[in-house]
């Protein structure tokens, strides 16, 4: 099923010509990858969401499809058809907020998602309504979304209750 969204998100981005605009957004596609290494490198022992692996062997390389192709695709999309009128904007917002989490529900109710540690599909769902405007926040001022990135994460880690700093015992060598 994740190979299979990562082939449907590269159609789409073929399909919709978004793919010639790709250097003006790239800043953006690569902040998202930036945002899911960041998730899992500080999560690593304490996964809040994590994907399960279906074609791919293992959750990392399952996250890789994700992290390089999937999240950058979807930022490349939602920019490229970015409306100018507030009103197209708030549907805008709606449909992808909308799709990510139709997705994400599919997902998990096929096995191939799972919680953990309190999270679930409502607080994907809150997520979702801060990232897509992050995302259109970073395209236009990136230095403000990235102070608002480091706040908000550490906001969630705390919330969360994720154990960032590991006891030396555990830490090997």
């Amino acid at each position: 099923m994740h190979l299979t969204l990562a082939l449907f998100t590269i159609l789409c981005v073929w399909q919709t010509g978004a793919w010639r605009d790709w250097r003006k957004y790239h800043h953006t596609m690569m902040y998202f990858a930036l945002g899911n290494l960041t998730y899992n490198f500080l999560t690593a022992n304490y996964f809040l969401w994590k994907m399960i692996p279906d074609v791919l062997p293992n959750h990392s390389l399952t996250e890789m499809v994700y992290t390089f192709v999937v999240f950058p695709a979807s930022a490349l999309m939602f920019l490229y058809r970015y409306p100018a009128d507030s009103k197209q904007k708030l549907w805008h917002y709606v449909k992808w907020i909308g799709i990510y989490i139709v997705a994400e529900w599919f997902f998990t109710t096929n096995g191939r998602m799972s919680y953990q540690h309190g999270w679930s599909l409502m607080w994907s769902a809150l997520f979702d309504v801060t990232m897509f405007p992050m995302l259109r926040l970073q395209y236009k001022r990136p230095l403000v979304a990235y102070i608002f990135s480091v706040a908000m994460c550490v906001f969630w880690l705390w919330l969360f209750e994720v154990p960032v700093d590991v006891p030396i015992e555990q830490r090997g060598g």
